[in-house]
């Protein structure tokens, strides 16, 4: 068995398991944000004892721990480069701190490289190759998945899709209150923040009756506030979201182009909005830019395994790479993730 560790921008989930997409537990929780790194290795401290004590297991049950991290990781330092969503992370070795803790070797690896790993390995890409996975939700991650591995460039991370910069026009609705253009990374303009903050970045519509998602403060929508008023009919959260895929289906067809993936699978809180609101409208406006002679290539799914599925990455992640009884192994001369 293996301790897998999710940390995200929003979410902290634990779950102990064989790495081969079967859990036999899971702990979640939500990270406290205003607590920075210190509250949230509090929280792991907390859940890692509170885990091993609902299944009746000690350190000595485990052969290690896998964690997948919501920002760029280093391999060779195994440390954290940087989290975008909570500051106070950057170089911290978040590997070493672990197998402290725990007294077991460990294996880092970013949030969405892991994701990636178990969809291609239990999920939405089990037997295809290569796979492209996206996650969208706090932020917009990416991940490249070849015959069963994570591509991780020189070392430091690749497939950093949320990071793109796009530049589009705005939607026509909104064209007529004076904006052009958009232009910044792909994460400020798509993901589940970004959709839920756009209603507040256009006032000139608050007195239209049509664009306003609802009475409250415009500050505390989510992107499901959004997707719910689009259902409806909303003009605004039809707007926002039109906008959002124009610049998901630029990125996609950027990525199409360079890589040629078998398949794309997208997951995160957003993909929950479904076929009807995000897949349907977005293989349209992917079609219309791929590259011609990749258009048949590839196909856009949502993923298989839900919440979890960053700590079944995690947990294969460590069995790749701490195979057999390593338990005594100093955190210095773990395998580096």
């Amino acid at each position: 068995m293996f301790l897998g560790i999710e940390i995200g921008g929003t979410k902290l989930q634990l779950g102990i398991g064989p790495g081969d997409g079967t859990l036999a537990d899971l702990w979640r929780g939500t990270v406290e944000v205003a607590a920075g790194p210190n509250g949230i290795r509090r929280q792991i401290t907390a859940a890692v004892q509170e885990l091993l004590a609902k299944t009746n297991l000690s350190n000595q049950d485990l052969r290690g721990v896998g964690i997948g991290f919501g920002g760029p990781v280093d391999d060779a330092t195994r440390t954290v480069i940087k989290s975008h969503q909570i500051e106070g992370w950057d170089n911290f070795p978040l590997a070493d701190w672990l197998s402290e803790l725990v007294g077991l070797p460990a294996v880092l690896g970013n949030d969405a490289d892991c994701a990636g790993l178990a969809e291609a390995l239990f999920g939405a890409g089990k037997g295809l190759s290569p796979i492209f996975y996206i996650t969208i939700g706090s932020g917009i991650g990416g991940g490249l998945i070849i015959d069963g591995e994570i591509y991780r460039g020189c070392g430091r991370g690749a497939a950093e899709i949320g990071h793109l910069r796009i530049a589009h026009p705005l939607h026509k609705y909104l064209q007529q209150s004076g904006f052009g253009w958009a232009q910044g990374i792909l994460e400020e303009l798509a993901s589940g923040w970004a959709i839920g903050a756009a209603p507040g970045t256009f006032p000139r519509y608050s007195g239209d009756p049509s664009f306003s998602i609802h009475a409250g403060n415009k500050a505390s929508l989510t992107a499901q506030d959004v997707a719910r008023a689009a259902k409806n009919g909303n003009l605004l959260a039809c707007a926002i979201l039109a906008d959002a895929w124009e610049s998901l289906a630029d990125a996609i067809s950027h990525v199409v182009a360079l890589l040629c993936p078998r398949r794309l699978i997208i997951g995160g809180g957003v993909s929950l909005m479904g076929e009807e609101i995000l897949f349907g409208p977005l293989r349209a406006k992917v079609a219309e830019r791929v590259f011609k002679p990749f258009a048949n290539c590839y196909d856009i799914v949502p993923a298989g395994l839900g919440e979890e599925v960053v700590v079944h990455g995690a947990l294969a992640l460590a069995r790749k790479q701490l195979p057999g009884e390593r338990r005594g192994l100093s955190p210095s001369s773990a395998p580096q993730g």
